[in-house]
């Protein structure tokens, strides 16, 4: 029997002997990626490639399942990951007619590290907006210069370059033009977010380690002598030693990564977190100001953790309605050709 089988049998024994910990590797990554991505630029603030495949905007039946569905793992017809997508989903004033409405707010869902054709995509599109309402815990007033990147000072900031080159991915910060005319910051500034934390009594450790244990009482140990699947640890293994290696860990990531995304409704509970709610208040009132100045065609441009408390602020608040959703390819997962 050859070395590789011999350790494959090793592993196999060892997530049978811990059931209750096989997988989690990636429940753990995905949701430190993802508590990441909830701050945004906060990080830093305070320290051309071919258009994306995406898919045509398909109308919201009459009681659409909104609220939950904002990052997604598409399949391919063998059931291997073959796409992490992100959703757009346009929002009219109520009753939606058939006539071309007045005004139209998109919440634009995003992930903070993504294919180079994801935010080259995104870029194309935003130039067709009055107002792309953006994300970045900053003082007022602070430019974000054009491929910048993000910088290594923040352990959050640094989790995210991490993930970029592991996955071989780009990140939001140096693909995204934040320097065109229509983006308006819609975010707290420093000051008002450390103090908001401390008002709550809140802190990045405490949300993340509820994410954490929330993540992990969602896994299910594997049962007992079931072939089907390798055990997550050999599969880690295999990713790392393939030839074909940062695709082969996204997709062991997407799946926790999406589903991650559903775990934030509940963060802070009955009361909220300054990460979600606090911050998506601030978003709706400068939505208000747009407006108020006459914008007709809007966006609000959120990692996609804060979309679903945002659809119910939109519902409730402005009278929107969702109509239509186009999902986009954050990471193509497709074998090279």
């Amino acid at each position: 029997m050859n070395t590789w089988s011999t350790l494959r049998r090793r592993v196999r024994g060892i997530g049978r002997r811990r059931p209750l910990w096989t997988g989690r590797w990636a429940a753990i990554v995905a949701i430190g990626v993802t508590v990441a991505q909830l701050l945004g630029r906060a990080a830093v603030a305070q320290t051309t490639a071919p258009a994306t495949s995406e898919r045509d905007a398909v109308p919201i039946a009459a009681e659409p399942k909104t609220g939950t569905d904002w990052v997604r793992v598409r399949y391919d017809e063998n059931g291997k990951p073959a796409a992490l997508e992100t959703a757009i989903v346009r929002y009219v004033p109520a009753p939606a007619g058939a006539e071309e409405p007045a005004l139209t707010v998109d919440l634009v869902g995003a992930v903070h590290v993504a294919d180079a054709a994801y935010y080259a995509e995104l870029n194309r599109r935003f130039d067709d907006y009055d107002a792309i309402l953006y994300e970045l815990v900053a003082p007022a007033g602070t430019v974000v210069p054009r491929g910048e990147g993000s910088s290594n000072a923040h352990p959050l900031a640094m989790l995210q370059n991490g993930m970029k080159s592991l996955l071989a991915l780009e990140h939001q910060l140096a693909q995204i033009d934040y320097t065109k005319k229509n983006f308006v910051h819609a975010d707290m500034s420093p000051d008002d977010f450390l103090k908001a934390m401390k008002d709550r009594n809140q802190d990045f450790l405490q949300m993340y380690l509820q994410l954490l244990a929330h993540a992990m009482a969602q896994q299910e140990p594997a049962a007992e002598g079931d072939s089907d699947e390798e055990p997550a640890e050999v599969q880690l293994m295999a990713a790392l030693m393939s030839e074909d290696r940062p695709r082969r860990l996204k997709m062991l990531l997407a799946p926790e990564l999406a589903k991650t995304e559903s775990l934030l409704l509940g963060l802070g509970g009955a009361e909220g977190s300054v990460l979600i709610s606090d911050r998506n208040k601030v978003a709706m009132d400068v939505l208000k100001q747009q407006l108020a100045a006459g914008k007709k065609r809007l966006a609000i441009f959120y990692g996609a953790g804060h979309l679903s408390d945002m659809d119910q602020r939109l519902r409730e608040q402005f009278g929107l309605v969702p109509v239509e959703i186009t999902w986009l390819t954050a990471w193509d997962l497709a074998p090279p050709r």
